[in-house]
């Protein structure tokens, strides 16, 4: 069975080295972290935005859209989709105050 997450971030690693000029993220990526934080920075606005006053829909949609940006941000860092799973596994079951 396939993992959507994985696929995306795994198309947005393609996209850095692929050189596409066309490539949305290939752009984002080679305008660097300034631009990659302000990205992420706005959808994640949108999104707070719109889980208070937008409706099911567009917060779904602005969701997708900050999950896009946050594997940009990650990939952009060097971090890989294992790197946040193993990371996530660590917080399992632990208790927080």
């Amino acid at each position: 069975m396939s993992d959507p997450l994985l696929d995306l971030f795994t198309t947005i690693k393609k996209r850095k080295s692929s050189k596409d000029k066309n490539s949305y993220t290939f752009k984002l990526l080679k305008e660097g972290q300034q631009k990659i934080a302000q990205k992420f920075g706005e959808e994640s606005s949108e999104l707070i935005i719109d889980y208070l006053k937008g409706t099911k829909k567009r917060v779904i949609e602005e969701a997708s859209d900050v999950i896009y940006h946050l594997f940009v941000l990650l990939v952009s860092k060097k971090i890989s989709y294992a790197d946040v799973l193993k990371e996530l596994a660590k917080r399992k079951n632990v208790r927080r105050k």
